[in-house]
């Protein structure tokens, strides 16, 4: 899933501290929160190895988000309640969590109901109709998108054409309930960010856009490991015109509590420069720390490298 970061906010009443309280943040007893461009949101797999060692509930989720780390918005993974997608007492015992608590649901991520670029057509349209109940599911949880996979074997040009009718075919059955169809770099040819983007054009629909995500960028892989990477900041800037939501990476960090694989500080002014001023969603994938650990030093660092983008 590739769902994004990290250590202290920085504080001021006006959300831009003063050359004081840049040199000693000690003045300030109480620390406010940074005022940011953007919104902070939880991407469920952050806490993927709680849920599937059956530590959490999928539906203890959201109040988990907002009660251990304070944030307000979550973005869901299909995987936690992937047979729940037409179970509408389910689906409204998750609507009724947030609304109760003032939980905002932005959107799912699916996986698992085929791959939109396949070049068969019959697959193709499987995979596409498959996403159906998702979109549903979405706009009764009062999502704004569900993120899909661009896949397909094939040449980059052929899964580019395959992937656009497959998109083209969900987002004009989304167009109805106001939902978004988003893509993510991925993998693959996905993680290309001027493939992704040119597959979006190709779609022309307004609600057919990307998901960019700081650290997805492995073009290729043999055995496991990364042989091929696109460079991440400028795969960033050129999905940026059709995003819809962005993903903060984030696996390791240093002593100072910055992101080892992705500089912050040169990554968000990259989405604030492009007039994005929604969501950004954290998901921690790392090792050294525990995923609580991870979500809150990744959180701490956006609201850190936010505050001076």
């Amino acid at each position: 899933m590739s769902y994004g970061l990290g250590a202290a906010a920085l504080s001021s009443c006006s959300g831009k501290p003063s050359s004081a309280e840049t040199k000693d943040s000690t003045l300030t007893a109480t620390p406010m929160p940074p005022s940011l461009f953007f919104k902070i949101s939880l991407a469920e797999w952050s806490l993927h190895k709680t849920l599937f060692d059956k530590k959490l509930d999928h539906l203890d989720f959201a109040l988990k988000a907002k009660n251990d780390f304070g944030i307000n918005a979550v973005e869901y993974v299909n995987q936690f309640f992937k047979d729940k997608a037409k179970d509408q007492a389910y689906l409204t015992e998750m609507k009724k969590r947030c609304n109760d608590n003032g939980i905002t649901s932005v959107l799912i991520m699916i996986d698992g109901e085929g791959a939109m670029g396949d070049l068969n057509a019959k697959k193709r349209q499987e995979a596409a109709e498959n996403h159906y109940k998702w979109v549903e599911a979405a706009k009764f949880l009062d999502c704004h998108s569900i993120r899909v996979n661009c896949y397909g074997e094939g040449s980059s040009e052929e899964v580019a054409k395959a992937g656009a009718e497959g998109l083209h075919k969900l987002s004009e059955f989304a167009q109805p309930y106001n939902i978004n169809i988003i893509v993510e770099n991925h993998g693959g040819d996905s993680s290309n960010g001027i493939w992704l983007s040119n597959v979006i054009k190709s779609v022309g629909l307004p609600n057919c856009g990307t998901l960019p995500d700081f650290g997805n960028f492995c073009i290729k892989r043999e055995k496991e490991k990364c042989v091929e990477e696109y460079d991440r900041y400028k795969g960033v800037e050129e999905m940026m015109p059709y995003a819809k939501g962005v993903s903060a990476k984030a696996h390791e960090f240093d002593a100072q509590g910055n992101c080892i694989e992705t500089d912050y500080s040169k990554m968000l002014p990259i989405v604030k420069a492009a007039g994005y001023t929604g969501h950004i969603g954290i998901e921690y994938e790392g090792e050294t720390l525990s995923e609580e650990e991870g979500i809150k030093a990744t959180k701490a660092l956006l609201e850190k490298a936010g505050a001076i983008a």
